[in-house]
């Protein structure tokens, strides 16, 4: 054998792996443990505003970047985990679920050009000729610094499926109960003609994801019905219920020589340029309007370059919403993807009494955002975007139901299908 290849072999065999454990939570999420990093996205190959769902021994590729703000580089591995459907670490080993390597460092990174902040970008293309899923269910994908494993950097969530049920979904307004005007009912049947289940209604659970949120996902739900190998979620109660929400706030920052949409003002104070985006307005009690948005999502775009993975600058960006009064009992944020979907000090809004107004200043990448303004109230975690937003039945949605199956006589969660529709019929990616 080649000298050469008994030493990778050597090397690898003799990797330290991540001490995973239940105990830390924030490992089975979407979040950032290096505060450098910046702009991390995880979608389908084929399309940079997909949900990272891909299909069991198919040609489907997710592809992940994200940015190291810093003057020098870093050099770092990543590792695929399965998880069970609630987002635990499964009870397999790596070699039942991954073909090829257990990990793998990634080498595609390139410096930013003629930014005002200097940072390296970053991606890779997964699954690859290294390392292969060859289990469907939930995943996360776990990146760390070479040299600390135990550390994570960050981890994505990302969903492989079988697809060897169907499900066919209906989106409409709730026809019972109050809240109507407010909010979106999901129905949905699964086929399971030709799958191999055993008991169905006991070891299936379905999942729905409004926009491909996680923070506020339907869970394990059960069959209302089941006859001539169809499983039915209806409208029996409010399990399969959403807030409608409002179509998302948005503003273009890809050129930081012009303002354009929803920018009040561009200023360059040496060493960053800073973005006064108009302030806002209070949607909670205004009519519904639709218009075309990214359902949460953000597009990195640069008018004055040509890539923009490197090309594209980094600037502080300045939100204001109007407010008569703090929000009492509560923390008001700013959401979406631009932050992870999550809640923290780097999206926190501030009162400003002097100004009247809720304030908040993020640093982001040039491109297109979405956001909306969510309150956490009490022990709420998931946050409530009504107040500020208001919620209408005939706002724009993604929906996706996930279907798992729990073979008694395996230690796993599969994925046998997954469904998704839009509120508009649109086609979803």
């Amino acid at each position: 054998m080649n000298k050469k290849l008994i030493i990778i072999i050597i090397l690898i065999a003799s990797k330290t792996f991540p001490a995973l454990s239940g105990d830390n939570a924030l490992q089975f999420t979407d979040h950032i443990f290096d505060k450098r990093i910046k702009t991390v996205q995880l979608y389908r190959q084929e399309w940079n505003l997909s949900y990272p769902i891909i299909k069991l021994n198919s040609t489907d590729k997710l592809v992940l970047h994200f940015d190291l703000i810093d003057d020098n580089p870093g050099s770092y591995s990543y590792t695929l985990i399965h998880c069970t459907k609630d987002w635990e670490k499964s009870d397999i080993f790596t070699g039942d679920y991954l073909e090829g390597f257990t990990w793998d460092e990634i080498t595609d990174y390139k410096a930013s050009f003629n930014t005002t902040v200097s940072y390296f970008h970053y991606s890779m293309i997964f699954p690859n000729d290294r390392i292969k899923p060859v289990l469907s269910g939930n995943y996360i994908l776990y990146v760390y610094h070479y040299d600390d494993p135990d550390k994570p950097v960050l981890t994505r969530r990302f969903i492989i499926s079988e697809e060897s049920a169907k499900v066919d979904i209906s989106i409409h307004r709730p026809q019972t109960g109050t809240g109507g005007n407010e909010n979106q009912q999901v129905d949905f049947t699964v086929n399971l003609s030709g799958a191999d289940i055993t008991d169905p209604v006991r070891n299936i659970y379905s999942f729905i994801l409004q926009n491909g949120r996680w923070n506020n996902a339907k869970r394990n739900l059960r069959a209302d019905t089941y006859g001539s190998n169809e499983l039915k979620i209806n409208a029996l109660s409010d399990k399969n219920i959403f807030r409608g929400g409002n179509e998302y706030r948005y503003f273009d920052i890809k050129s930081i020589k012009n303002s354009r949409e929803y920018v009040q003002r561009i200023d360059y104070r040496a060493p960053n340029y800073h973005v006064l985006l108009t302030p806002s307005a209070d949607r909670e009690f205004k009519p519904y309007f639709y218009w075309q948005d990214f359902n949460g999502k953000y597009y990195i775009a640069v008018q004055e370059g040509r890539d923009p993975d490197v090309d594209a600058d980094y600037v502080y960006v300045y939100f204001t919403l109007p407010a008569q009064s703090n929000l009492q009992g509560g923390r008001l944020y700013v959401s979406g993807a631009l932050a992870d979907w999550s809640f923290t000090d780097d999206n926190l809004m501030v009162f400003n009494p002097s100004q009247n107004c809720y304030e908040c200043t993020m640093l982001l990448k040039q491109g297109w955002y979405n956001y909306e303004f969510v309150s956490i109230t009490g022990k709420d975690s998931n946050g409530e975007a009504s107040v500020f937003e208001g919620s209408h039945y005939e706002t724009e949605n993604d929906y996706h139901v996930l279907v798992y199956y729990r073979n008694p006589r395996e230690r796993y969660d599969r994925l046998i299908a997954t469904g998704s529709a839009n509120t508009l019929n649109r086609l979803i990616y």
